[in-house]
């Protein structure tokens, strides 16, 4: 590896010394903070009718990753209807935002992706950038406001 600052480098770190490596998003931090406000303003603004689904902000933008795709999907055969309403029990307990439904023995847990700017599993500039236009979309039409007015109210 070679420091793109080598003078910052030299300062911050001791030759022979261990360090970890991470690799890190070429993401605006501007934008991903963009993306919370507006969210943010969007949840202010809920129907009162859409209250109870959405107790906060972050329940509204992991419903709105999995409405678009932006989800993980575990299909769990469980084996008998009991079964599969405790599996799901068990799922909704470990992840509040998940989206659990039970088929006849099967229960199908979707799980939002992670929007995190570095770290496993995160999301680089272009699949963020698409993750936040589609849920922009989607709580736009939610709450019955244009994207552009809703991206200008942040």
């Amino acid at each position: 590896m070679v420091p793109t600052k080598p003078k910052l480098a030299d300062k911050a770190f001791v030759i022979g010394q261990r360090y970890w490596l991470d690799e890190v998003s070429e993401r605006s931090w501007v934008s991903h903070a963009h993306q919370f406000v507006w969210i943010d303003k969007a949840w202010d603004n809920l129907p009162e009718a859409l209250n109870e689904a959405f107790p906060t902000s972050e329940h509204l933008r992991k419903a709105a990753l999995i409405a678009t795709g932006w989800h993980r999907e575990r299909v769990i055969n469980a084996g008998s209807r009991a079964a599969a309403i405790s599996v799901a029990a068990y799922a909704r307990s470990e992840d509040a935002f998940a989206q659990v439904m039970i088929k006849g023995s099967t229960v199908i847990v979707r799980k939002a992706r992670s929007q995190r700017m570095h770290g496993h599993d995160r999301m680089d500039k272009a699949e963020f950038q698409k993750s936040k236009d589609d849920i922009l979309g989607w709580i736009s039409n939610l709450i019955g406001v244009a994207p552009e007015q809703l991206r200008g109210a942040a």
